[in-house]
Order: structure tokens, then sequence, then C-alpha cells
């Protein structure tokens, strides 16, 4: 059988000019409508947005479950199919590259964070990653850590060992709870998850140069 290449989600604006691309990385559910729609929403704010698969090599999302398809992703398959996200945005002409993302890709975006002065990553902003806290070290590009005051699968100790060594750079908000950001569902806030879009938002645009106008349609 032929081996597979990284499968991705892009999403461009409609007259897409040389502009800052953002990597988005999905849940440990994989790759859903709502991770889609976070993608077409920033490709409307004028990003390059690429959205990887990364649970392609064991057979999608519905696999196993999902700590099992976490496990399976190695730390260097995942620099690798960052590496070859990040070449997909320079092909569009993005002039600088973002990465977000929310649990299981807030966790990997903390790591792309990590490895930024080797992938050529210029600002992250990971969404209630729950294995930061086990991996906090200096990283290598701005980084704007977001978590939820009630989320039930981080423990406070862990968000406070996050606030303890990245200060200023996180963010709690008192009401949310894991998954406060994905619209549709029984845990979205919209109150916060309205400010955490506006701040990140801000913080792309201060740390990468800023993206075009979207096209008015």
């Amino acid at each position: 059988m032929a081996e597979t290449q990284l499968p991705y989600f892009l999403a461009l604006p409609a007259t897409p000019p040389p502009s800052p691309g953002i990597v988005v990385i999905h849940e440990g559910m994989g790759i859903s409508p709502q991770l889609l729609r976070v993608a077409e929403r920033l490709a409307g704010e004028g990003y390059a947005v690429c959205a990887p698969d990364f649970f392609f090599r064991s057979g999608g999302p519905e696999a196993a479950d999902f700590m099992t398809m976490m496990g399976a992703v190695t730390p260097e398959q995942l620099k690798g199919d960052l590496t070859t996200a990040i070449a997909r945005l320079h092909e569009t002409g993005a002039t600088s590259i973002g990465v977000t993302g929310f649990c299981m890709g807030g966790w990997f975006t903390y790591r792309a964070a990590k490895w930024a002065d080797e992938l050529g990553i210029d600002a992250a902003v990971p969404f209630y990653g729950a294995g930061i806290s086990r991996e906090l070290d200096d990283l290598g590009c701005p980084a704007w850590l977001v978590f939820g005051g009630r989320d039930e699968y981080i423990a406070d100790a862990d968000i406070e060992a996050v606030q303890r060594h990245h200060g200023d750079d996180v963010v709690v908000y008192p009401e949310g709870e894991h998954g406060f950001m994905r619209d549709g569902s029984p845990n979205y806030h919209a109150e916060h998850a309205t400010d955490a879009w506006t701040r990140m938002l801000r913080f792309f645009a201060e740390h990468l140069n800023e993206p075009a106008a979207p096209a008015v349609t």
C-alpha cells in the first residue's frame, strides 16, 4: 500500500495576497466541523490557514479512543507534519507563521512553540492544552496561553504551574469549562469565546505582519 501524504484542510482569503499563515491544530476528537469553521473564520480575517489531520496514520479519529489516537502521534511525526503544513502555507505566499489549537491541539501548539526556531514559527496561541504542565519550557516565539477556570480535564494545580512558569502570558477565563471555544457544544461560553477570539486576533496582529483586510462580498 502506498504511503499517504499529510492530509489537510486549506482555507484562504478570497483574494490571497502575501499574508501571514496560521496552522490550526485539531482536538483529540480529530478534525471536526467546528475546527473547519475556525479555519474559515481566520481566512475571513485575511490569513492563509492550514488545518492538518494528525490522525491519518491511525485511520482517522474513529479508529480508536482519543487517548490512543493522541498517544500514537510521536514528537517526530508531529514535528514533521508541522513542517509540511508550514511549507504549504509558505507556498501560498505566507510571510510569517502562527499556530493555534484546542485541547490536544493546545498541547501540540505548545510543543510547536518550543520548536519555533527550528520550524520558523512566529507566534502561538494554545487553548486548554492538558499536557502543557508536564512539558514546561522556554519557548522560541511569543505565546498567549488560554485556560478555563472550570476545566474538568485540567487540574487547577496544572494551570497554576503554567501560570508560575509563563506569568502574564497566561489567561484563565473563570467560568470556562473544557472546550469553551467549541460553538454548538454544551460547554460553549459565548462571552469568554468572543473575548478570547478577539484577543487572539490582536495577538497575531501584533506578532505576525498584519494581514490584508478580507475581501468584501
